[in-house]
């Protein structure tokens, strides 16, 4: 089991605090995130013909929004300036995969606001078509990479 110490959003006493980021030097931090929604496949046939709009153009979107908002949502998060924020999604072999990506130039990563587009776009797909199917699953959102900071690089690939 992970030290309980090591977490930071966690004062000495237990209680949940935002991280004193003053003193760390800016860097350039990117972050990217995925998401997968599975659709069945009248779903995914029906996707260009939305009478909402094209789903996968308003998720993009809705990505980049809330990743320019994960602050306001994640209480102990950072605001951040961030320099980019892109979200892709893309119909693959049982749904739709959503790719966002983040950075910035800061003293703290972008990991949250990445894993927040990811999400918040897989949403969107879910909202766009929930009329068509209940059976939706959004699943497997998850940090993919990231690089710049003290804690060094991640790549889900490499070990």
């Amino acid at each position: 089991m992970p030290d309980p110490s090591k977490l930071s959003h966690f004062n000495a006493s237990g209680q949940a605090s935002m991280v004193d980021i003053s003193a760390k030097q800016p860097s350039r931090r990117t972050a990217t995130a995925s998401a997968f929604v599975e659709l069945s496949a009248a779903v995914l046939a029906a996707l260009p013909a939305n009478p909402k709009g094209n789903p996968l153009e308003v998720a993009r979107v809705a990505g980049i929004q809330a990743a320019k908002r994960t602050a306001e949502l994640i209480p102990m998060c950072h605001p951040l300036a961030l320099t980019h924020v892109d979200v892709q999604a893309t119909i693959v072999s049982g749904g739709v995969r959503i790719t966002s990506t983040a950075a910035t130039v800061g003293p703290t990563g972008v990991e949250m606001e990445a894993l927040t587009a990811a999400a918040v776009a897989a949403l969107t797909v879910y909202d766009m078509t929930k009329a068509l199917d209940k059976a939706i699953v959004i699943r497997e959102i998850r940090l993919e990479s990231k690089s710049g900071g003290k804690s060094g690089d991640f790549s889900r690939g490499v070990k």
